[in-house]
Formats: C-alpha cells, sequence, structure tokens
C-alpha cells in the first residue's frame, strides 16, 4: 500500500511538470489518460476471456473427456454435466472467504459507487471480480462477461483517476472510458461501447468533453481487441434483410412480446434472488446449491450453460425447434436468476441477449408457419429480438440499436430494431419503473438520478431527526396568552392541538405579528382564527427527502410529525435546520467512510 501510494505521488508529480511544461489543457490530457485506459482495457478484456477459457478447459473440457460425456448426444453419463457447475461453486468458496467484500460488489453496486460515491473503484476489483466471474462463466454457471469487462474496466479508469488526483466528475468520466472500453473489446462494437458508458453507468448524462474521452478510449480498447482476437464480432449474424414492409407490423407484435417479457424476467430474478437471500444456510453453500441446481437443469438443456453465444450464433442462423427456443426463454431465464442469485457473479447483459434471441427465434419460426409465402426469416426475429430484450429490461435503447447495427453492419436492421426496441422498452418501463440493474438500489432507497445529494436524504428517516412531544398551544389560546407564551420560548412554529389533544393547524409568530399592536383584539380573538388549518404533515416512516420537498413546497420551516394511522395525532416536529444538519452529518461520515475504504 505505501509503495503504491509513492508511485501515485510520483505520477502526479511527473505528470504536473510535464503539463506545466507543455502547456497541455485539462480536455487533452483527459484525451492522453483516455488513449491509455482503453488500451489497458482491451487488454483486460483479452486476460479475461482466456481466464474463461482457462477454467472452461480444466473442468468441462478436462470433465468430459474424463466421463466421456458428450452434450450434443444423449447419454447416461449427460447427468454428470450437474458437477461442472457444482465445481464452480466449490472454487467459489476460497474467493467467498479471503474476498467476502468483492463477493458482494455486483453491477448495481458499481453503478452506486460510480454516481454517488466518488467512483473510487478498488484495484482489487480487477483481479477478484475477474477471477470469480471467470470460475462461474467457465464452469457453466448461466450468466454473462460483460457486467464484470465492465467494472474492470471501470476500474482502471478509476486507477488512472485516483493516482492523477483528478476531481470528483472527471474521476467519473474516467471510470465510464475503462468501462466503455470493455464493453467495446467484448463485442468488437465501439459505438455500442461507448453508448454503454453513457447511458447504463453515466445515467445520459452528456457532455461533449466527456463524452470526446469516452470515444477515444473505447476506439483504441477495440484496436487491441482486433489486434489480439482478430477483426470479428463476438456473435456473428448472416446478413439482414426485410421482405416486406408488411413485415414491420410482425416487429411491432415482437417489440410488445419482449416488453412483456422482460417485465416477466425481471419479477422472476428477484423473487428467486430473495428466496436464496432467506434461505437458512451458510453464505458460502448457497453458491453451491445454485450450482447444483444450475446443473440439473443443464442435464435436459445444456444450451443455457455459460454465456450462451454459441446457440445464439445457431438462432441467429435460424436454426432450432420453435417449441425448443419458448421453453429455453423460460429455462434460461430459471438458470441465470439461480446462477446470480446464488452468488455466482456474473452479469445479465448476455442472458438478456439470449433470452431475446431465443423469444424472437420462436415468434419467427411460429410467423414463417402462419405466413409460408412470406419469405420470413427466423434469425432476423431472433436478431432484433435480442436488441429489444436488451433494451427493455436494461432501460437503455440506445446501447441496443447500435450494439444490433454494429454486429450485423447493415442499415436495414436499423428500423426493424428501432422500432421493437421503443416499443419493448416503453411496455417495460410502464410496468417497472427500474431496470434490471437498479431494482436493488431502488429497494434500498437509492435513486441514482436524483443524484448524491437527494440519496443521503432518501436514506434518512423523520424519526431519526424530529423533535419529540413538541410544544403545543390550544387551538383556543387568545392573543393575549399567545403573546405571552411565545415571550417565554426561542420557537417560532407551534402545532394547535384540539381539547382533545388532536392536531387541528399550526400557526408561527409571523401569523401573529399582523394583529399584535391591536390591543383591543388580543382578548378577543383565538389563535385557530389566525392559524393555518390546512397542515402539511409527515410520519416517522417518510425520509428527509420528502419532508424537506414539502417544506420547500410551501416555503415552511417546521413540519408536524403525525401517526400514519391517524393522521391527527401528533408525535413530533420536524425544522429545515435539524434536517440540514442531519444532513451535514450524514454527509461527513459517507466521506470518512469513502477514505477508508479507499
Amino acid at each position: 500500500m505505501r509503495s503504491r501510494t509513492k508511485m501515485y505521488v510520483w505520477l502526479r508529480r511527473r505528470s504536473t511538470a510535464a503539463l506545466s511544461h507543455f502547456r497541455i489543457s485539462e480536455n487533452t490530457f483527459m484525451a492522453i489518460l483516455a488513449v491509455a485506459i482503453g488500451l489497458l482495457s482491451g487488454l483486460g478484456n483479452y486476460a479475461f476471456r482466456k481466464t474463461i477459457e482457462f477454467f472452461h478447459w480444466a473442468i468441462i473440457e478436462q470433465g468430459s473427456h474424463l466421463f466421456d460425456i458428450s452434450m450434443h448426444e444423449w447419454s447416461p453419463s449427460r447427468a454428470l454435466v450437474m458437477l461442472f457447475p457444482v465445481a464452480g461453486g466449490l472454487l467459489m468458496i476460497p474467493m467467498g472467504w479471503f474476498f467476502a467484500k468483492d463477493m458482494k460488489f455486483g453491477f448495481p453496486a458499481f453503478l452506486e459507487l460510480v454516481n454517488l460515491r466518488g467512483a473510487k473503484v478498488p484495484m482489487r476489483t480487477i483481479f477478484t471480480r475477474g477471477v470469480a466471474s471467470a470460475i462461474t462463466l467457465g464452469t457453466g454457471g448461466s450468466a454473462g462477461q460483460e457486467g464484470p469487462i465492465a467494472q474492470i474496466g471501470g476500474a482502471i479508469g478509476s486507477q488512472f483517476g485516483q493516482a492523477f488526483k483528478v476531481s470528483g466528475d472527471r474521476l467519473k468520466v474516467l471510470v465510464a472510458c475503462g468501462v466503455s472500453g470493455g464493453v467495446a473489446a467484448t463485442f468488437n462494437a465501439p459505438i455500442a461501447g461507448v453508448f454503454f458508458a453513457q447511458e447504463i453507468v453515466l445515467l445520459s448524462s452528456f457532455e461533449l468533453s466527456s463524452f470526446t474521452s469516452i470515444v477515444i478510449a473505447s476506439g483504441m480498447s477495440t484496436v487491441v481487441s482486433r489486434a489480439l482476437l482478430g477483426d470479428v464480432s463476438e456473435l456473428y449474424s448472416p446478413s439482414y434483410a426485410v421482405s416486406s414492409h408488411w413485415e414491420l407490423a410482425l416487429y411491432v407484435m415482437l417489440g410488445a412480446l419482449v416488453g412483456i417479457a422482460a417485465v416477466l424476467f425481471i419479477d422472476v430474478h428477484f423473487r428467486i434472488r430473495d428466496r436464496f437471500v432467506a434461505l437458512k444456510l451458510p453464505r458460502l453453500a448457497k453458491p453451491v446449491l445454485g450450482g447444483a441446481m444450475v446443473g440439473v437443469i443443464g442435464i435436459a438443456f445444456p444450451q443455457i450453460f455459460g454465456n450462451g453465444y454459441e446457440f445464439m450464433e445457431e438462432v441467429l442462423l435460424g436454426q432450432g425447434l420453435w417449441y425448443l427456443l419458448a421453453a429455453l426463454v423460460l429455462v434460461k431465464a430459471l438458470a441465470t436468476s439461480i446462477t446470480i442469485g446464488s452468488g455466482l457473479p456474473g452479469g445479465l447483459f448476455a442472458p438478456c441477449l439470449y433470452l431475446g434471441a431465443v423469444t424472437g427465434g420462436a415468434f419467427g419460426k411460429l410467423a414463417q408457419m402462419a405466413f409460408p409465402t412470406v419469405g420470413i426469416s427466423p434469425g432476423a426475429y431472433a436478431l432484433v429480438g435480442m436488441g429489444a430484450f436488451l433494451a427493455a429490461a436494461t432501460h437503455a435503447p440506445m446501447t441496443a440499436i447500435f450494439l444490433l447495427f454494429e454486429i450485423t453492419d447493415s442499415y436495414e436492421v436499423i428500423i426493424p430494431i428501432m422500432l421493437t426496441c421503443v416499443i419493448a422498452t416503453g411496455i417495460c418501463r410502464h410496468f417497472k419503473k427500474d431496470s434490471l440493474d437498479t431494482v436493488e438500489l431502488s429497494r434500498a432507497g437509492i435513486d441514482l438520478e436524483a443524484g448524491k445529494e437527494r440519496n443521503i436524504m432518501k436514506s434518512l428517516k423523520v424519526q431519526q431527526v424530529m423533535t419529540r412531544d413538541p410544544e403545543s398551544v390550544p387551538e383556543n389560546m387568545t392573543l393575549g396568552q399567545f403573546a405571552q407564551f411565545t415571550a417565554s420560548t426561542r420557537h417560532t412554529n407551534f402545532p394547535l392541538v384540539n381539547r382533545s389533544g388532536e392536531l387541528s393547524g399550526i400557526i408561527s409568530v409571523q401569523d401573529f405579528m399582523g394583529v399584535v399592536f391591536e390591543k383591543d383584539l388580543m382578548d378577543l380573538v383565538v389563535i385557530k382564527e389566525l392559524a393555518t388549518l390546512d397542515v402539511i404533515t409527515v410520519t416517522e416512516e417518510d425520509d428527509l427527502d420528502t419532508a424537506m420537498r414539502k417544506i420547500g413546497y410551501r416555503n415552511i420551516e417546521q413540519l408536524p410529525v403525525v401517526d400514519p394511522v391517524n393522521p391527527r395525532k401528533l408525535v413530533g416536529i420536524i425544522s429545515r435546520r435539524d434536517m440540514v444538519s442531519a444532513y451535514n452529518r450524514a454527509l461527513m461520515t459517507r466521506s470518512l467512510e469513502e477514505e477508508t475504504d479507499d
């Protein structure tokens, strides 16, 4: 740790001297860093792939040879395939034992770290997340490699930013550079990598300077990937063509079907995840159980193992029976949810592509049977369904559109994919406010689009800040009595209560000042006649963001806190000053925690 700190200090001094000597602007410096991040992200993608291949060779290839198992032909020994994911679960035990914190570091937590917690991604993430995810994928776990490589690339970008002590916003941009580089190298799709970083990681917050750096990193990473792996896409797709304009109506139907399927997948995924969380088993035993369950499914459906790219290519070529593809929609969803839910690390990007491909492939097969003279290509529907499902589940249509465009290199795919993506995303957004990546955060009361300040306020409850047993005044108190009362207290707002002790209004000193000099009224008028009777209230379970917005709406200083069951029962009061103080304390605590984690 000390040697790394010394290296960072040396780098900062050298970079500062170079910037001063050559008069390099900040944007140019960011572009230079983007080049380095892109190159390393491309190398990180290559190393990650080779690690996956190693575990696949060591477990699946050697195991298949040892036990004479065939994935393509049925034999009694096929039942032994269940041992492959179990082996992955067992290998995860030492990873979970020594790196327990990193094993919980999923993509939602990564998004929170980047957008709300300073974007300081630990360097060990490059190795721990990479190795753990490679074990999952290499041993047959049903997951994707894009989420992990995005985190690996993001960690590379974050380390550069931390080394050169760039500001918080610039650090986020460098993380996005690494993310775009990782995704671009995975698919040989630089434009899709850029939009993945902008749309999913940075939440579509567009700035020309940041966009330039992200484009540079994505391009450089693609260059490295093509040099090491060849100029080929991760998914091969045949040439695409629309046989008839009437076919666009079928794509509209496919968009609606995929949107509903994406909604159901999000539901299924988190229900299964919740079941695993509720299981009373040791934490390190759950991945083994999950691996065994995926292995059992794989006996009948070996197509669900791994990231599924090989089978997706077959579907894109129009192969597969419609009922097999339809069955795989459910089976792959279950296998993926079990894999991720049990604690086996991996991404959800590739499973979304897979589910879209089999949904579109089955739809295309049925459409071909229904309209045999139209010349329908089932593979085309699989391709478009693949992008539509990704767009719907992640709420990121631009990423899906450009990914398919770069895979096919065909302008003819643009209109069908735009139609299906927009329709599928619209339907999914209608039923699910959160995407597959943000459901966990919303459950924890975190809204990434709200920003760091509002999320701190959302994390604090009214009951933590409010004053219990507040000073209240009877609604039938005269102005004279109220004047004497206010002279002996430091407060300026007071809830009114009736004879039953129930809240009936609120009065402030400002309300009283208008008649304070009317001596004749002091013993004739009761304060209820001057008070606000339509009282804005909060409950103990409300968060401070809700309370602050209510205060801001009416520009008042205090809010009565009432019982949620009986809204006229006064239990406390909360002030703007108390909320600001609580926010400052929470901000300081969080900043110290970030420094400690760093």
